[in-house]
């Protein structure tokens, strides 16, 4: 398995990448309201993308309709943008996006409250927000691929959730998806050694009940098996030789 180690003229330019697509995600949100269709919300960031001279990275991926995945409340990933799809009081938004910059890839995904959610949903989101921070925290020179996932998984099944199984984070550069695959579970001091210069999108998909999922019949939008609520939270994270450097970094964050 060959693992891209980016060059200082890569890491520059995947910085830029990472900013902008924080800031398009960051006006994104500010548009979440009731009522309004996740159409709305893939039209925008096409724009937004656009304004940031970059290219939608997901649009058109494979067939892959829209600029970005709208995952609502029971759909773990991959939900396609509609017109009739109008956010309600109580739902969660799983927003995945991604963008190009003179060829260099950032991708980020972060799940949404919209409107009065319940206790259970506000502790879903909290865990898997803080689940991928613990597993950044592992994404160091001489760090093995299994510190990240056992961080992940570890804190997600301590606070009472299950960790999606079958989806997992993966390496990135000039492509979107590059070795390695990242799990988001595993065991301490296995796998792949992390050098500093690898590029991974760590992106944890928590789940209130089961991991299982099934992937509805437009061959894209997965859901969870028992029809509970699930939230995704992804960065672009660099490994530095002072340890891990988020790409993606939101303010707010």
């Amino acid at each position: 398995m060959k693992i891209n180690i980016k060059t200082k003229d890569d890491i520059n330019y995947m910085r830029i990448a990472g900013r902008k697509l924080a800031n398009v995600l960051f006006k994104l949100k500010k548009e979440i309201k009731i009522g309004i269709s996740t159409k709305y919300l893939d039209d925008l960031a096409f724009d937004l993308i656009k304004e940031e001279e970059a290219v939608p990275l997901f649009l058109g991926y494979n067939g892959f309709p829209a600029s970005i995945c709208t995952s609502v409340n029971d759909e773990v990933v991959h939900g396609i943008p509609s017109v009739s799809k109008k956010l309600q009081n109580g739902d969660i938004l799983s927003i995945d996006i991604g963008l190009s910059y003179k060829h260099y890839c950032a991708d980020m995904a972060e799940t949404v409250p919209v409107g009065d959610i319940t206790e259970e949903d506000r502790n879903l989101i909290e865990t898997t927000r803080e689940s991928l921070f613990l597993g950044i925290s592992q994404m160091k020179p001489n760090n093995r691929l299994g510190d990240i996932g056992e961080a992940i998984e570890s804190y997600v099944t301590k606070k009472g959730f299950s960790v999606v199984l079958e989806y997992t984070g993966h390496g990135i550069g000039r492509n979107m998806h590059e070795a390695p695959e990242v799990l988001n579970y595993g065991k301490k001091h296995t796998g792949l050694t992390i050098k500093e210069g690898m590029v991974f999108a760590i992106e944890p998909m928590v789940n209130i009940g089961t991991w299982q999922t099934k992937t509805l019949s437009n061959n894209w939008t997965v859901v969870t098996k028992d029809g509970k609520h699930s939230a995704h939270f992804e960065h672009t994270v660099l490994a530095t030789d002072k340890g891990s450097e988020i790409l993606t970094f939101m303010c707010e964050d």
